[in-house]
Formats: C-alpha cells, sequence, structure tokens
C-alpha cells in the first residue's frame, strides 16, 4: 500500500508517498481500506516533535473514513463492505495516512448515510474533542454560556454547533473576517480576537473551551463565573491553576480519547443534520506534504482533508 510516510522529523518536506506492507487486522481489530482522512493541529506538531510518539519512521493520521475490507478474530459489529469512520486511539494509533490502515472495533462507528467520506473523515478527532470537552467534562446543559477561543477552527466549529445543540448561549472568538461563517453555525455572539480583549466584559461563562493554552487560559480565568470551568486542551501558562483557585473555578487540561459512545452520538448528530464539519480545502495522498503546509499557517476554517480514494 502507499502511505504518507516519513523517516525523519521536520517541516512538511519530510513526508514521502512511500510503498509500506498492507497491515493486518489483528484480534478485536478491523482493516479499513481509507477513502479519507482528516488533518489535525497534532498531525503537524508530531510530524516535527515528537510528543507522545516515538521517533520516525511513522504514519500520521488518526481521523479515517472508508470501508471495512476484512475483520479480526472477535469482531461482531462490522463486516466486509461495510462504510465505517471515527479516531484512531490517540495518541499511539495513528496511520490513517494511508491506502489502509487497522484499529480496534469500538473505535469506529457507522458512516452517517447522509454525508460522504471527506465530511466523515473531517469529523472523528476534532468532533470527539469537541463532545468530551463539553459534554463529558463541563456537562454543558441548556442555558448556560459558553465562550469558545478559535471558534472557527477544527475544534472550535464543531464545539459552536455541538453548544447549541445542547442549548447554550455561544460566544465565539475568530478574526472578524470570519464571523458571518461563526453566526451561519449558531454562534450568539462574536469576539474579534485581533481588536477586542474578550475578557473586558461584564459577561461570566459556565465554561470556557481553550483549544490555545498559555496565557489565553489564564486569562480565560477571569470571564467565569465561580464554579465554572475552564478545558484546556493544550497546557496554560504557569499561573492557570493558581489563578483558577483564586477564582474559585475549576481549569483542567484535556486529551481525546477514542470512544465509540461518542463517535456513534456524532454519528447521530450528522445523520440529524446538527453537525457538520467545513472542509476549507482537500489534497489527495500524493500532496499530503502541501495539506500539512496549509493547515500548518493556523489561518484556515474548519478542516483540511486528504483523499486516498
Amino acid at each position: 500500500m502507499l502511505a504518507l510516510h516519513q523517516t525523519v522529523l521536520g517541516g512538511p518536506e519530510v513526508l514521502r508517498l512511500t510503498e509500506l506492507a498492507r497491515p493486518a487486522p489483528g484480534p478485536g481489530e478491523i482493516l479499513v481500506a481509507v477513502h479519507a482522512a482528516g488533518l489535525n493541529p497534532t498531525d503537524f506538531k508530531h510530524r516535527a516533535h515528537p510528543i507522545f510518539l516515538p521517533p520516525p519512521p511513522m504514519t500520521l493520521g488518526w481521523d479515517v473514513s472508508g470501508t471495512v475490507v476484512e475483520t479480526g478474530i472477535g469482531v461482531t459489529l462490522f463486516r466486509p463492505g461495510d462504510e465505517v469512520f471515527g479516531m484512531l486511539p490517540y495518541p499511539h494509533g495513528a496511520g490513517s495516512h494511508a491506502e489502509y490502515v487497522t484499529g480496534p472495533t469500538r473505535a469506529f462507528a457507522a458512516k452517517p448515510a447522509g454525508i460522504d467520506h471527506v465530511q466523515a473523515a473531517a469529523l472523528p478527532l476534532a468532533a470527539l474533542t469537541a463532545w468530551q470537552a463539553l459534554v463529558d467534562t463541563a456537562d454543558l446543559r441548556a442555558g448556560q454560556r459558553v465562550l469558545i477561543h478559535a471558534a472557527a477552527g477544527g475544534v472550535g466549529h464543531l464545539a459552536v454547533q455541538i453548544a447549541k445543540e445542547r442549548g447554550a448561549h455561544v460566544t465565539g472568538t475568530a478574526s472578524a473576517a470570519k464571523h458571518d461563517f461563526l453566526r451561519e453555525i449558531g454562534a450568539d455572539a462574536c469576539i474579534d480576537y485581533r481588536t477586542e480583549d474578550f475578557t473586558d466584559t461584564e459577561q461570566r461563562y459556565d465554561v470556557v473551551l481553550d483549544p490555545l493554552g498559555g496565557d489565553t487560559a489564564t486569562r480565560s480565568v477571569r470571564v467565569l463565573r465561580p464554579g465554572g470551568i475552564l478545558v484546556s486542551l493544550v497546557p496554560g501558562a504557569e499561573d492557570t491553576p493558581a489563578a483558577a483557585e483564586r477564582a474559585q473555578v475549576r481549569a483542567v487540561i484535556m486529551l481525546v480519547e477514542h470512544d465509540q459512545a461518542g463517535i456513534r452520538a456524532i454519528a447521530r448528530l450528522a445523520d440529524r443534520g446538527m453537525l457538520r464539519a467545513h472542509v476549507s480545502s482537500t489534497f489527495p495522498l500524493a500532496e499530503g506534504a502541501r495539506a500539512h503546509a496549509l493547515g500548518e499557517t493556523g489561518h484556515t476554517t474548519g478542516k483540511v482533508v486528504i483523499t486516498v480514494r
């Protein structure tokens, strides 16, 4: 099979289309013929600096949508020919930027019938991150107020939709050029991070979702009501925990996990038209380095997806 592979760390140029042996499914696993695979910031980071993974050689990619080709012993949920989508176990299950990939059955769900493989591939990691942050961790409920930073990004734009489906009032930060997009997907209020200070308000939120970390996390503590929660996807500044304690709020750092209940919930929302990934660009597998270069600018809206077949 062909895979977007690397043998050294570095920029997008280290990625090479390489012929590798096709994997075989082990017990409790399925072999998936990949139709499309989403690209996420964690791919860029691991390509250059192996945060959680051992050093190269490696094939990255956690998002996948495709067709089951073969099942391992003990698999009862899927059969060859089934269309599935999901997130490979994070962080050690990477490998979807290839023509075939294996993964545990319960990392997958049936692909929503109403969306194509590109749309399905854009959802798993980002949507699961948003779901696990807002629903599982923050227990977001109807009538609560949530602030979502980088709301037009991969996680952010899906978090806006999930929060609205939960009945929350949603404020998102993004550049002014993306405010119309945010309103279209359900945001109630928008803040231009380039010209406005999100802390310069009397408004207090029940939940803040922070994909940025650093000083943004510490400053976000100021806009939470007592008893509120800050869910960061990357570490905040050193003073974030102390600031949270003084403000009588919770501040947690969350890593996404593969989760069949979560991916099935996401599939149901997609089937009902309540959740849709915005795909800003697609690239064939052979042009994966270009996809990385574009995504790494940090200025894309929604998701970049690699198409395989």
